[in-house]
């Protein structure tokens, strides 16, 4: 049993990104799962196809994908991917794709297959501040989001998986302006440690009351 992580690099001028950070220090076995952990650049359609290839490569049977988003207080395990590329800022190599589609031929939108809800609630109970997201963003992370669970549909279907993101770590911190929320590096690694564990361990989602009233 494999489990792989993704993360990407640093962007927007940044000099790390927690998402790798947190990634780096995970276990080599969480739940009995052996862990495979991979970088992917912060490119429209290359961090997609990087991870494409490493679930082809290592096979896995679950799938994390981890990003950043700044400026969120909690741990967010995304709820769903759209069809949608839309760039407030270029990526890595200059791309800024405006209003593109992902695929043609896909979904408008696709939903995570992660326990969302029993990961955020049992992150909570850990001590932990999370939250589901309903939005992955228009930027790199929703395009990673939805190749995954664009092919979990179309030719992977025995993979779960979906994508989380996490907040700016302190060291990032230091630099901006004093009320932004972040986390310990160690901090988002035990969040995501739980997830997997949650993942793994919890096949069906738990039903309790969550949501957003905006």
């Amino acid at each position: 049993m494999k489990i792989l992580f993704t993360a990407f690099d640093p962007f927007g001028g940044e000099s790390i990104n927690p998402a790798n950070e947190a990634v780096k220090l995970l276990p080599d076995v969480i739940a009995g799962a052996e862990v495979v952990k991979v970088e992917i650049p912060t490119v429209f359609r290359k961090g997609a196809a990087k991870m494409k290839e490493a679930v082809e490569l290592y096979k896995p049977d679950y799938v994390i994908c981890v990003g950043q988003a700044g400026g969120r207080a909690t741990i967010t395990p995304e709820f769903v991917a759209i069809n949608y590329q839309d760039a407030r800022i270029p990526d890595n190599e200059k791309h800024q794709p405006v209003g593109e589609t992902i695929f043609e031929d896909g979904e408008n939108a696709y939903f995570t297959r992660l326990p969302v809800k029993a990961i955020v609630e049992t992150l909570k109970k850990n001590g932990i501040p999370a939250s589901v997201s309903y939005t992955a963003g228009t930027y790199v992370c929703n395009d990673v989001m939805y190749y995954l669970l664009y092919y979990i549909q179309k030719e992977w279907p025995n993979i779960v998986g979906g994508f989380i993101h996490v907040p700016y770590v302190t060291e990032q911190a230091v630099n901006l302006p004093a009320t932004t929320p972040s986390m310990t590096s160690s901090m988002i690694s035990d969040a995501l440690r739980i997830a997997a564990e949650v993942t793994i361990l919890q096949k069906e989602d738990i039903k309790t009351v969550g949501g957003e009233t905006h």
